[in-house]
């Protein structure tokens, strides 16, 4: 699972001054060939050395893990989703950007500020689109239908299809609580949660929340499925709506063609009342390993990958918002349906930050929520339980 977008190794007669960099950089498997193709111009802008580029698949969710599981021998160069960068940073794994100035100026601010730990810029902002909003099938579903989930279930079941979002995920889960206010976050010691999720106080309880998500589940017309199982259905004609983000962009206008359409996320019925689905946001991020041999040529790659012309390009073959300022504000990105259902769910959206301990636990109960609770447990006694373990020291 690896490919080489380098230059061969120089031939024993040629100019022995000139230097021979190897590099290897990690990113999403959907974005390997991409990143051949960044790698290659770099090439092509460098010419005073000769590049041994290697690029290798790695999650970006779990790149922190792959990579202080082996610092001194990980990437050089590697991609991953921003509520990383603290840990990543406190590790030794980056150094503090030097031109951190410019990239600043020609950066979204919100990306600037999920690239940085106290102030200071430790990675290179790639996107700023790593969210969810709801895509749907045109030719089911009219601009009302998709404001409510109560009448995207209705539809679906009417047409025999099915609606779809990602209830193994913790990071979809939050959906559902974000705007109720019910609250999540770190501790002041950047480890560790607070969680009401449990609440019976206030205008809607914690049982409010799980009862709404087993009356969901209810439905016929629901389909607990992953990211990849939600584009499945798409492609097979079995899902007509459902939750992701633009990475999916492009396959879904290729599926759907102009019947694709994409909006905020629906309200839903909670506690008797309609409540706003609320999403996570963050940008993915290029870090530079702290104790890359190259760093220099490392850092100007990453640089490289994250460049306006590049941006521009990644939204072209993926569908990814950009970062850089001047390449978000090219006609071509604001005219992207799944980008204007990003930016309108953004009110509805917080930064996500919160500890290891959230992801397990919340996808144990929003499991048993899909299932429709088969053990009959008493719904309290599982956000009781479910909040123990994710605000645990």
């Amino acid at each position: 699972m690896l490919s080489s977008c380098g230059k061969p190794a120089p031939s024993a007669d040629e100019a022995p001054s000139q230097q021979i960099v190897e590099l290897t950089v990690w990113g999403a498997e959907e974005d390997m060939e991409l990143l051949q193709e960044i790698a290659a111009s770099f090439q092509a802008r460098y010419t005073e050395a000769h590049f041994q580029i290697t690029c290798q698949p790695q999650s970006e969710s779990s790149c922190k893990d792959a990579l202080l599981g082996d610092l001194e021998n990980g990437a050089d160069v590697f991609t991953f989703a921003d509520d990383q960068v603290a840990a990543l940073a406190a590790a030794g794994a980056l150094d503090p950007i030097e031109d951190a100035a410019s990239i600043r100026a020609d950066s979204l601010s919100a990306a600037v500020e999920a690239a940085s730990v106290g102030g200071t810029l430790y990675a290179y902002p790639l996107t700023a689109d790593n969210g969810y909003f709801l895509y749907y099938n045109k030719d089911y579903f009219s601009e009302e239908d998709v404001q409510t989930m109560d009448r995207i279930l209705a539809a679906a079941e009417a047409a025999g299809r099915q609606t779809a979002m990602d209830w193994s995920s913790a990071w979809y889960v939050y959906a559902f609580f974000g705007n109720t206010g019910l609250e999540v976050g770190l501790n002041e010691d950047g480890l560790t949660n607070y969680c009401t999720w449990n609440s019976t106080d206030g205008p809607i309880s914690g049982v409010d929340v799980a009862q709404a998500m087993l009356s969901i589940a209810a439905s016929p017309s629901f389909s607990n499925r992953t990211d990849e199982e939600f584009l499945r259905g798409v492609q097979d004609g079995s899902v007509i709506a459902g939750v992701s983000g633009v990475w999916n962009a492009v396959a879904v206008q290729e599926a759907w063609g102009d019947s694709a359409g994409a909006v905020k996320l629906p309200t839903y019925t909670c506690g008797g009342q309609q409540v706003q689905m609320a999403s996570f946001s963050g940008c993915k991020l290029v870090g530079v390993n702290a104790y890359s041999e190259h760093p220099d040529w490392a850092a100007r790659l990453a640089e490289w990958i994250t460049n306006e012309e590049n941006q521009r390009l990644r939204f072209e073959r993926r569908g990814q918002g950009p970062s850089n300022s001047s390449a978000a504000a090219s006609a071509e990105v604001q005219n992207s349906a799944a980008i204007a259902a990003l930016l309108a769910q953004s009110e509805f959206s917080q930064i996500q930050r919160v500890g290891g301990n959230f992801w397990a636990p919340v996808e144990e109960f929003s499991s048993s929520m899909a299932q429709g609770n088969p053990s009959g447990a008493s719904l309290q006694a599982q956000l009781d339980r479910m909040v123990e373990n994710v605000t645990a020291r």
